[in-house]
């Protein structure tokens, strides 16, 4: 599997929270090279892998396949679309960014933005109230193409850096999604003793909808949730952020499962694989949260990805910490034993 080729894919196939149907196709397509019987299910991409031997725990895997984005909320009298955000949207960064409006079909435009030489002294970012999206349309061939709802992603290419460093939207978390479809690859050389599955489950920038959903109907004994976590950039505090390059984080907090992240460190150091922790002091933010208390319950753990500039068009992962993600993950799910 090419590791960057999956998440330059994945991350140029829209998907924002409550849209994520062309991301979601896209990623069941590429898990139904490995488990053809994968389908959807309210949203969520579901792939099923039974176990070999008998009284053996189910492990799941996660992944949201959602990203942050806007929604359209009216078409103006001048032909500007007024939007509002889905998810934790960086309001700073919204002046003069491109975009797509996921219309009856895909509609360009750009997001208004007041020149230097007008605005006042002392003048703030621009409320998202007060942002729209300016597309060349009239108001009229507008509402021909355009309606309140429609999805609005920005229209951005993921590039590759320096070395193994990568840019682009939605890194969060299709870098998590493509690190669980190479260690999926890995599993399928050398197949567990215990079941697994994989979910890429929607909505969780919109709180973890689509996890809690999976909670119930799949009903894991464990579940790791694949996300990114804070990569350490200038102006932010070091312990607070993982280091890109350095492999994946494994979560420690008291709402996880220590049994897992002591079994993340364990599968680690028996592959000689870099990791770094991740201390929270409550709730992950992450489905993790969900999947601990969802149906019966789960032991569950995260495991993050280092990325910078969350939430925003240019997030910036090392395509190294994705491998070393999946690689992990393979081994973990290895080592799970029955009674685990």
């Amino acid at each position: 599997m090419d590791i960057t080729e999956a998440i330059i894919r994945l991350s140029e196939t829209s998907g924002a929270s409550g849209a994520e149907v062309g991301a979601a196709e896209t990623a069941l397509e590429m898990l139904r090279e490995y488990c053809p019987d994968a389908y959807i299910s309210k949203g969520n991409v579901i792939g099923i892998f039974p176990a070999a031997g008998e009284n053996m725990p189910f492990v799941l895997l996660d992944a949201h396949i959602d990203q942050v984005g806007m929604i359209v909320t009216s078409v103006t009298d001048d032909g500007f679309v007024k939007f509002a955000g889905l998810g934790g949207l960086d309001e700073r960064l919204l002046p003069a960014q491109p975009v797509v409006i996921h219309g009856k079909t895909d509609i360009r435009g750009v997001i208004c933005s007041v020149p230097p030489h007008l605005s006042g002294d002392g003048d703030t970012v621009p409320d998202i109230a007060s942002s729209a999206i300016d597309t060349g349309m009239t108001k009229d061939e507008l509402e021909a193409a355009v309606a309140p709802g429609d999805a609005v992603t920005y229209d951005v290419r993921c590039r590759r850096l320096h070395g193994s460093r990568l840019t682009g939207r939605a890194l969060d978390d299709r870098c998590g999604v493509a690190a669980i479809l190479y260690a999926v690859s890995l599993l399928r050389e050398n197949a567990p003793e215990c079941g697994y599955g994989v979910v890429f489950s929607v909505q969780e920038e919109l709180g973890e909808r689509g996890a809690r959903l999976a909670a119930y109907s799949l009903k894991p004994d464990i579940a790791i949730a694949v996300d990114v976590s804070f990569g350490l950039a200038p102006g932010e505090k070091a312990e607070k952020c993982g280091i890109l390059g350095k492999g994946p984080m494994i979560g420690i907090s008291p709402c996880l499962s220590r049994e897992v992240s002591q079994g993340l460190f364990s599968a680690a150091k028996s592959l000689g694989i870099p990791y770094q922790t991740e201390v929270m002091e409550g709730l992950t933010s992450t489905n993790a949260d969900q999947y601990s208390v969802g149906g019966t319950g789960a032991k569950a753990c995260t495991l993050s990805i280092p990325l910078r500039n969350m939430h925003t068009p240019v997030e910036v992962i090392d395509t190294a910490d994705v491998e070393l993600t999946g690689r992990l993950l393979a081994e973990y799910i290895r080592m799970v034993k029955e009674g685990d």
